[in-house]
């Protein structure tokens, strides 16, 4: 490589902004398969996500109207939302980030500090991070 070309940003970036499990799940089910092949990977919470994590409902299944569904979550033994925040964290190779307008938006800072969120930060710096990455997911 010559010296005037940088190395690709590998990261892959995910946008939570939806707080349903389902979307939730695949964000961090996304991160999960990243951190699997050595990627880093960041999640960035906004809104009903973030509050879905400050609130702490990261175990129980929930798909409204879809007993259907959860029933085959449970026997198939597929991963919790905490279950998949607990790997990509043992890895190291990922950051969960959350944003401080939302959080405000939520009245939420009482609970900031026993969220679990590693970073929190505002659209500004969350473009600065994450500027170049080409593999970023919105849900």
């Amino acid at each position: 490589m010559s010296p005037c070309v940088s190395a690709p940003d590998t990261r892959v970036v995910v946008f939570l902004h939806s707080g349903e499990y389902d979307r939730v799940h695949q964000g961090l089910s996304i991160a999960a398969a990243a951190v699997a092949s050595g990627r880093r990977a960041e999640v960035y919470l906004f809104w009903w996500a973030l509050e879905r994590f400050l609130l702490d409902r990261l175990d129980e299944p929930d798909f409204t109207g879809r007993d259907d569904v959860s029933d085959r979550f449970e026997s198939r033994r597929m991963p919790t939302l905490r279950a998949l925040l607990e790997h990509i964290r043992e890895t190291g190779l990922c950051t969960v980030a959350g944003c401080t307008g939302s959080l405000g938006a939520l009245g939420g800072e009482p609970k900031a500090g026993d969220s679990g969120i590693d970073v929190w930060l505002g659209w500004s710096a969350i473009l600065q991070r994450t500027a170049g990455v080409t593999d970023r997911f919105y849900l």
